[in-house]
């Protein structure tokens, strides 16, 4: 199929069978828009629809563009998501993004649930109790950056050491922990996260020697970079393909 075909039969996957509201007054935009994303970017590197649409959820989240992220959240219900992983994706961010911009999003994505008669609220998915959390927490920072995270700890100012606190308990605790999703799942989304918010390079690359090691290979974090383009542009798209090179160099080619 050539990208036309592609675009026809993956917005009809992720949409159905409606006409986007944009063909009646931009449609050159629109056939631009729905042939790069739907027709190229959606079929680039080793990412299943469920994972796309995660990504996509939560860049959507990060960016605040919410009647693009109430149609996703409908396209991931489409694509075989279940409300659970949904909802823990839009979770992920509030560590990232803060509790404002996060409410904001759940509120689409709840509106959505609800008229696709999903009973709310879900399950609890909580892993951690007050006297734990930070524990836990910790343990699984430990095994996200290993080492790193003891000697960052330790070095930091004593006025300074809630937020340390803070971060192992609140960010890797209160979420990372929680069912819904698996380590891996999170970490890449956490990647597409501080890569959307832009001007956060440095976790960026924190975030990249993490994925690695959690087992998502270059490859996979490329296509998952590649995936928030369209949605993010692409100044903050190569910011964070430059960072992926700088923690995992291209291998040179002998000739």
């Amino acid at each position: 199929m050539n990208r036309i075909e592609k675009s026809q039969e993956t917005y009809k996957q992720l949409f159905g069978d409606g006409v986007p509201a944009a063909y009646a007054t931009d449609p050159e935009l629109q056939d631009i828009l729905s042939r790069f994303i739907f027709g190229e970017v959606f079929h680039q590197g080793n990412l299943d629809n469920k994972q796309r649409e995660l990504i996509t959820l939560v860049v959507l989240a990060t960016n605040q563009t919410l009647p693009q992220l109430k149609a996703h959240t409908h396209a991931a219900l489409n694509v075989g998501l279940t409300p659970v992983e949904i909802k823990e994706a839009i979770y992920q961010c509030a560590p990232y993004l803060g509790f404002p911009k996060t409410l904001n999003a759940i509120t689409e994505v709840n509106e959505v649930f609800k008229a696709r008669n999903i009973a709310l609220p879900l399950e609890s998915l909580k892993q951690v109790e007050e006297e734990n959390r930070l524990d836990k927490g910790l343990a699984v920072q430990m095994e996200i950056f290993g080492d790193v995270i003891a000697q960052m700890r330790a070095s930091a100012p004593s006025n300074q050491t809630h937020i340390q606190d803070y971060l192992s308990a609140f960010c890797f605790g209160d979420f990372y922990t929680r069912g819904g999703l698996d380590l891996k799942t999170r970490e890449l989304l956490t990647l597409c996260i501080v890569s959307s918010l832009g001007g956060a390079e440095g976790q960026v690359k924190a975030h990249v020697q993490g994925n690695a090691n959690v087992g998502n290979d270059k490859m996979t974090m490329i296509a998952a970079v590649t995936h928030c383009l369209p949605y993010m542009g692409f100044p903050r798209t190569l910011n964070a393909l430059a960072s992926i090179n700088e923690i995992i160099p291209e291998e040179t080619k002998h000739v």
